[in-house]
């Protein structure tokens, strides 16, 4: 079972004079611990022995408040070289490291405890320290420790292993559960426990004395469970509490005497004496009274501080098995000497009666086994024996304060508040003369359980006050009491904190309502807390942070206090620089919570003030502080569309940059329906590779009918050739002359056909037909913007959907023709196009914008004919046109050859051959 572990300091790299690392062997409030020479060289070394080989199951370090090591280094060992130089590391291994906090929330006023579990064999265990955090008290660099704790159990215990198994099959068979509420705190199946008495933060604030008396009654409360002496056990239960608040006492009292006695106030240091043992035989007096210890227990020892473990000069003599002597036992050094292997009861096997010379008798049969007190070590190496996660501390923490609000207040056993000092009466003066010294002096107490009673008994003075009572004397009592509330909230102690809580919210829900004290003592409540409210939802507790948020939303949401708008006021004042991560996120969740709650109508809240704020906490150093103030400002968004666009930089790409702009504004799009930025490049990409499928597949069609139409053209000639071959038989049979009649050339059937207009020419070669596609095609024209050859009764869909600058057209929805997007406005607004009709019905020219007969061969007559488009420069131009020759006969060549007109992705295509508005293109080389 893991307990404490005795150790001695084999060796340390230094330290400064009255600070020798052997001050690590004692547990006591008036240690002062290790500290390492005035700049040092970095790291530092300390190397301990344990009492024997132990399995470590936990280490803690209790640092000092500002010479406080960056890291620090566990190493373990089987033992130590042959010539006992303790700096050679091969001969340990490392375990690793723990980092130490700098200390700086807490302006270097408060000690770091730091736990570490661990699982690891050994008889040596050594500290690494290195470099010092900087800070403006550590004015030589130096590291210190305060003190150290082992906890562990043998690791010769070679059975453990075996009766633990066996533990647990006999509880399996007896369908006990190693987790069931009722063996908290025993022995029975919990071989891991770790009591919270061998933790170092007790002994660190016990006195010693008292923490002896409190690990015995343990003891006894744990025989009792066994022998099933429940009331009995429950006494004792109740005495551990109240013991372990008048040992914190003694403790604190033993701290002021001795810095008394270093400052040679004397008189004080007597005092002090004579306050600790009035107030230590006034508890003892109490325990024997209710016959929980017997007198012996009660006398004092000798000497109070605990002896660490004697050390020769060389530790290679240290017998493996002692433990630290104890000057109360007033045992000879032989007697020391031996091992402790002996079984005693554990009512008398620490023996604090300075009268006793004898040794401690013989257990007797009653007692309980010898594996559950293995008392031969002393008090502060027994294990007592507790959940490794320490649950069972929790569940005892919980008892211990319910065995407070009872036993533990009483005036008799835990003693009276201290008188106040006279800062505090100036402090507090008007609130002494309103509610009494005795009552502001708990409320001021250096004990926790004094200020929680003050508290307390303000509340229920506060709700015992009768209606009648004089509007004076209530306004003063709750000033008075808003001063001891306002300086209980910032107490650090989490049950002093819930008691101001709860007397806060009894005087504003209950106390002024009832009495009708009207809104000016409601403000005068909220003015004078909620600041001080607001900074501890900063607090490093997690708990805290909660409990002081949920009360702010709870007290905004009352009636008396929402009608005054004081908390919304203050939850929307900037953040400040330096403010921690706790108190900006906190603010910034409280305040969101409340906007959902209040809105932004006669609350409190205005557009104004939030977005103001979120604008600022939008430059906050801390990420979560920053992405809350987007969520705040895309929720007002969705209310307050106009308003909140004023207090942002516009929409452009240089906004964009910042992520967290291009974030809010993605988000307003997302609240108005439109697509983001994303989701558009998205839509073009999409489109673009829809038209490029499409134009895709638009070739492969051509393509085809191009394959389909050489099929034709191949199967007119060879019905042509068929027909000259037969018409020449017959010619020859009948001995007649042919006419002279012109053929045609096989090859020349299509090619020299336009299949657009229909004109056949000897010049319409490849070359001859681009040249006219590309010139004379009065069924053709070129684009303006691609310079692409269409057709005219495509234009409009070209324009519209095929163009390179397509996308500066608009339809009309008047007309149906493509016009540029910067004219349309106008063009529609002025209505002087003229109406186009239905496809069905009519043609619609793009060029001279009439409408004509529906169907492909009235598009001819349009475009051709002689009374048809008039804005057709074509039509015009044929009329003068000379005639072209075949190439490379007449002027016509030069013509041909020179221009450097050619038409690509020529496509021959039969009269009709394309569903009517399909775009033909022509690409000029």
């Amino acid at each position: 079972m893991p307990h404490k572990i005795g150790f001695v300091v084999v060796s340390s790299s230094g330290h400064e004079d009255g600070f020798s690392a052997r001050e690590l062997m004692i547990h006591a409030p008036t240690v002062s611990g290790w500290r390492s020479p005035r700049f040092c060289q970095f790291p530092q070394e300390i190397v301990l022995q344990m009492v024997e080989r132990c399995r470590i199951r936990k280490l803690q370090l209790l640092a000092h408040q500002y010479m406080i090591p960056s890291k620090v280094e566990f190493y373990i060992s089987e033992s130590l070289p042959e010539y006992f130089t303790p700096y050679q590391a091969e001969r340990f291994r490392r375990l690793g490291y723990v980092s130490l906090c700098d200390n700086e929330k807490t302006g270097c006023k408060a000690r770091e405890l730091k736990s570490v579990y661990v699982d690891a064999v050994g008889q040596f265990l050594k500290l690494i320290f290195h470099q010092n955090h900087v800070n403006k008290y550590n004015v030589y660099n130096q590291v210190a420790l305060v003190a150290v704790n082992i906890i562990g159990d043998p690791a010769d215990f070679g059975d453990e292993s075996n009766i633990t198994s066996r533990e647990k099959l006999i509880d399996h068979y007896l369908g006990h559960n190693a987790e069931d509420p009722a063996l908290e705190g025993t022995c029975s199946g919990k071989s891991d426990y770790i009591s919270p008495l061998d933790d170092l933060a007790f002994d660190m604030y016990q006195d010693p004395e008292v923490a002896q008396i409190i690990r015995r009654l343990d003891e006894r409360k744990r025989e009792a469970v066994q022998k099933e002496r429940y009331d009995y056990a429950k006494k004792l239960k109740q005495a551990i509490a109240d013991l372990q608040k008048v040992g914190e006492r003694l403790g604190r009292y033993e701290v002021e005497k001795r810095c008394a006695v270093e400052k040679e106030d004397y008189d004080l240091a007597k005092e002090k004496k004579q306050q600790m043992e009035r107030f230590r035989s006034r508890v003892y007096e109490q325990l024997q009274l209710h016959e929980l210890v017997d007198a012996e227990l009660m006398r004092r020892p000798l000497d109070l501080p605990l002896q660490p473990l004697a050390c020769p000069s060389s530790p290679h003599h240290q017998p493996p098995m002692r433990s630290l002597p104890q000057p109360e036992e007033r045992v000879s050094e032989n007697r020391l000497a031996d091992p402790f292997l002996q079984e005693k009861p554990s009512s008398h096997c620490l023996d604090v009666s300075p009268q006793r010379p004898t040794v401690d008798q013989p257990p007797p049969a009653t007692d309980p086994p010898p594996k559950t007190h293995p008392d031969s070590l002393p008090y502060d190496e027994r294990p007592l024996p507790v959940t490794r996660k320490q649950l069972g501390a929790a569940v005892s923490e919980a008892e211990r304060r319910d065995v407070l609000g009872d036993e533990a207040r009483r005036a008799d056993t835990a003693g009276e508040p201290e008188p106040l000092t006279e800062k505090a009466l100036r402090e507090a003066s008007s609130a002494v003369d309103v509610l009494g010294e005795a009552l502001v002096a708990g409320a001021y107490s250096k004990t926790w359980s004094h200020r929680e009673d003050a508290l307390l008994t303000l509340h229920k003075q506060l709700t015992d006050t009768p209606v009648g009572t004089p509007k004076e004397d209530l306004k003063s009592t709750l000033r008075a009491a808003v001063f001891l509330v306002r300086r209980a909230i910032r107490d650090i102690v989490t049950p002093v904190f819930q008691a101001s809580l709860k007397l806060l919210k009894m005087i504003i829900t209950q106390y002024i309502p009832k009495h009708k004290l009207g809104r000016l003592e409601t403000a005068h409540c909220v003015e004078r807390t909620i600041p001080v409210l607001l900074t501890r939802t900063g607090d490093s507790s997690a708990r805290l942070r909660v409990m002081a948020s949920n009360f702010i939303q709870e007290i905004a949401l009352f009636k008396e206090v929402k009608s005054l708008q004081v908390i919304p006021s203050y939850l929307v004042q900037p953040l400040k620089a330096n403010s921690s991560t706790h108190l900006a996120m906190s603010q910034m969740a409280l305040l969101a919570r409340l906007l959902r709650d209040l809105g932004t109508e006669g609350a409190g809240f205005t557009v104004d003030s939030v977005m103001r704020f979120s604008v600022q906490a939008l430059e906050h150093r801390v990420r979560e502080v920053r992405e809350a103030a987007v969520g705040m400002i895309l929720d007002l968004y969705a209310q307050h569309r106009a308003l909140v666009l004023e207090y942002l930089p516009p929409d452009d790409s240089t906004t964009r940059r910042n992520v967290l702009y291009k974030t809010i504004f993605e988000g307003f799009a997302k609240i108005d329906g439109r697509p983001t930025d994303a989701e558009m490049r998205a839509q073009k990409r999409a489109a673009a590779e829809e038209a490029e499928k499409r134009k895709k597949e638009e070739i492969r069609a051509l393509q085809g009918q191009l394959a389909a139409l050489k099929e034709m053209q191949a199967e007119v000639q060879e019905k042509e050739s068929e027909a000259t071959k037969a018409k020449n038989q017959d010619t020859q049979e009948r001995k007649v002359a042919p006419p002279n009649a012109p053929e045609i050339p096989d090859n020349h059937y299509l090619d020299n056909l336009c299949i657009f207009c229909g004109e056949r020419s000897e010049s319409f070669t490849e070359e001859g037909l681009d040249l006219h596609y590309w010139k004379h095609c009065l069924m053709l024209t070129r684009c303006e913007h691609c310079r692409q050859v269409v057709e005219i009764s495509s234009l409009t869909e070209h324009l519209l959907t095929e163009c390179d600058q397509k996308d500066g057209f608009g339809r009309c929805y008047r007309c149906s023709e493509a016009v540029s997007k910067e004219e349309l406005p106008r063009h529609v607004k002025t209505r002087d196009c003229n109406p186009a009709k239905s496809e069905k019905l009519a043609n619609r020219c793009p060029l001279c914008h009439e409408n004509f007969s529906p169907g492909e061969e009235a598009w001819k007559a349009h475009l051709m004919g002689p009374t048809g488009c008039t804005m057709n420069l074509r039509r015009t131009h044929v009329l003068h046109r000379t005639p072209v020759l075949p190439p490379g006969k007449g002027p016509a060549a030069t013509r041909a050859g020179t221009s450097g007109s050619k038409v690509g992705s020529k496509i021959p295509t039969p009269k009709g051959g394309l569903s009517k508005g399909s775009s033909r293109t022509y690409t000029k080389r």
